[in-house]
């Protein structure tokens, strides 16, 4: 793997646009609506933000949910198809077709009391490029909410080191082909790259699948370094 599979995440993400677009609107993935769905939506909610910036929004069911709540949303995508299908079920939410590259190099202008990355943050030097564009686009006591796979369950049989990895649609009920790659973390990698960002994690979280036991996903939540270090609280969701 090397640079490349940067691009080759989001030519996998436009080819699979449709597919995706129904598997997440017919609840066709279990994990999501057993557990993942709600605990971002939670952990948002939680920070009681106001104005919210939704990464990798996708076909908009986040943006959609926290509208729901009174938050102010704006969704952003590479794939325009997933922005077009956004707009088209919107509520209110503002969405804007814009890839990591484009962010990171001041495409987005204004403040948010949040940052959200649901299952987005796939790639390797344009997520680091984003992660490290949040500190601006953030308020000072702003904070930034990651939901990834989790790295012990996601790394079974392979070595737990960070590193490419080819991808898979297991779990996704469609249509889909040519899985993209993925850049794969460990916890500690996790932490790193925020902290090279700007950011700091102060919490997280491991929403448990109800039918396994085991953890469904990671959430961790930062805020800027330059509010000190703070706390890590680790929060078990069932």
């Amino acid at each position: 793997m090397n640079a490349s599979d940067d691009d080759a995440v989001l030519a996998a993400w436009r080819r699979n646009a449709a597919p995706w677009t129904q598997a997440v609107r017919a609840g066709g993935i279990e994990s999501r609506r057993l557990a993942t769905d709600r605990a971002i939506v939670d952990a948002v909610l939680r920070q009681a933000p106001r104005q919210v910036l939704d990464l990798g929004c996708g076909e908009g069911w986040l943006a959609r949910a926290l509208s729901a709540h009174g938050v102010e949303v704006t969704g952003t995508d590479a794939v325009a198809e997933l922005i077009e299908a956004a707009r088209a079920a919107g509520t209110g939410e503002r969405y804007l077709s814009l890839s990591y590259a484009q962010i990171a190099q001041g495409a987005l202008d204004g403040r948010y009391d949040l940052a959200v990355c649901n299952f987005s943050l796939i790639g390797e030097h344009e997520v680091e490029a984003l992660l490290g564009a949040l500190p601006g686009l953030l308020h000072e006591d702003g904070h930034a909410i990651v939901q990834t796979l989790h790295p012990l369950s996601a790394g079974t049989g392979l070595p737990y080191a960070d590193g490419w990895r080819a991808g898979s649609w297991a779990g996704c009920e469609g249509d889909f082909a040519d899985p993209a790659p993925w850049y794969f973390r460990t916890l500690g990698g996790w932490f790193a790259v925020f902290e090279r960002c700007g950011l700091r994690v102060v919490e997280l979280e491991e929403p448990i699948h109800p039918g396994s036991g085991q953890p469904a996903s990671l959430i961790l939540i930062a805020r800027l370094k330059s509010r000190g270090p703070g706390l890590i609280r680790n929060r078990k969701m069932r």
